[in-house]
């Protein structure tokens, strides 16, 4: 008589409860990367990638220049951000004050020298004749389409996947496409021990994303 191996971990075998029927299962895409073990705690990438664009506005910086091209970090806020010249002269003299696109002050660059502020990296770099107070320059930020698929939680992550969203029913084999598959996502019990997180997680991000499991109803219960 032939042997029933049980294949371990198996489908849904971290689950305490769910809701009635289906209501705690979503059928989702998960983005092409790699084998994914069943209870492994996912996010969607909701946030397309971010970039931004330097022009000069009114009244026009006659010689300044942003250069290199600004680089752009995830959770920038999305808009124009204004730097307009509050002290001109020449090189790192003259300042200029960042303000948001809601309005908010961030910081204030010196001329010829790298600002950070913001989300934003950039130099305003004084190319010819002296900038004056009131010259301005608007770098626009925008986001690309976002694939709103998930993927393995990175905590570390600004697209979205940062954000713990649901666990992985099943195992999924991503590691050459984009794949089907099933997780919980609301309204659910499980056990802690058995979910799956990404290597080099600390204590914190785990607490973090155990709250964030809690926002959709997912609690997760010690061992007994």
């Amino acid at each position: 008589m032939s042997e029933l191996v049980e294949r371990l971990p198996r489908a849904g075998g971290f689950l305490v409860s769910e809701a009635p029927g289906t209501r705690s299962r979503s059928t989702i895409t998960v983005a092409m990367s790699a084998l994914l073990r069943v209870a492994t705690v996912v996010a969607i990438a909701d946030i397309g990638a971010l970039t931004a664009v330097g022009a000069a506005s009114l009244p026009a910086p006659v010689a300044a220049t942003i250069t290199p091209a600004p680089v752009v970090a995830g959770g920038t806020k999305l808009g124009g951000h204004r730097f307009e010249c509050i002290v001109g002269g020449a090189g790192a003299a003259s300042k200029w004050r960042h303000t948001d696109p809601d309005g908010d002050y961030v910081g204030v660059a010196l001329g010829n020298t790298q600002y950070v502020g913001g989300g934003l990296t950039l130099t305003i770099t004084d190319a010819g004749t002296d900038p004056v107070a009131g010259e301005a320059f608007m770098v626009t930020v925008t986001a690309g389409e976002a694939s709103n698929k998930y993927k393995q939680l990175n905590p570390t992550a600004t697209d979205g996947t940062q954000i713990a969203a649901a666990i992985l029913y099943d195992e999924v084999d991503a590691t050459e496409a984009d794949q089907k598959a099933v997780v919980i996502d609301c309204d659910a019990e499980v056990v802690l021990d058995d979910l799956v997180w990404p290597d080099g997680i600390t204590e914190d991000q785990i607490a973090a994303a155990l709250d964030q499991l809690r926002w959709n109803g997912i609690k997760a219960l010690a061992a007994v």
